[in-house]
């Protein structure tokens, strides 16, 4: 499948570039997107593109930091509404975490897939965010510890791990078509939370 060609005249050319590859790879998949194929969508020289990224794979990184970076906000924003009670943020938090990894599969299969975590060394930029993400999900987990909504059985890390693993295989299957009505993602996302405080 093609793409329109865009002009790009002026402005912020590295996320103009990272916003085009993105479209790319939500219509053709990763291996659709090439420097030269987003350079021509762009209206850039076939150049351009490298004066911003190395190569394919160092923009394939650039795209899963700014994942790790929206899904971020994206849980935020979900957990900034009010004083609510401690099991609504929990169901706030899983349903923040799911729906966005389900709306932006082109950043979430980057962000957890074999393309940047089994290529080149990630680029420390990206690693750096990447543990950033966790080790503020551990001390969300923490937090809920100390306020006594959840015990403290499981060390806050081991507590991290096996929850998000959760998360993150209800996002794949949903993601991957495995579940696809939406009734099913919402009573899966509500038994997930029910589990996690009722720990």
């Amino acid at each position: 499948m093609t793409t329109a060609k865009k002009s790009y005249h002026h402005g912020d050319l590295k996320g103009t570039l990272e916003e085009a590859a993105v479209e790319i790879i939500r219509l053709e998949g990763v291996n659709g997107l090439s420097m030269r194929k987003l350079a021509d969508k762009v209206g850039v020289s076939r150049s351009a593109p490298y004066h911003h990224f190395e190569d394919k794979q160092a923009l394939l990184s650039a795209i899963a930091h700014r994942g790790f970076v929206l899904q971020a906000e994206a849980i935020d924003a979900a957990e900034c509404q009010g004083e609510a009670a401690f099991e609504a943020q929990v169901m706030q938090f899983v349903n923040a975490y799911v729906n966005w990894a389900v709306e932006h599969p082109e950043y979430y299969d980057l962000m957890f897939g074999s393309e940047v975590w089994q290529g080149n060394t990630p680029p420390e930029q990206f690693a750096q965010e990447s543990r950033g993400y966790f080790r503020r999900y551990v001390e969300r987990v923490q937090r809920w510890q100390r306020s006594g909504h959840i015990g403290q059985e499981l060390s806050a890390l081991r507590f991290a791990q096996v929850s998000w693993s959760s998360l993150h295989g209800i996002s794949r299957l949903l993601i991957d078509g495995i579940y696809v009505d939406k009734k099913a993602q919402e009573a899966i996302c509500s038994a997930a939370a029910t589990i996690f405080f009722k720990v």
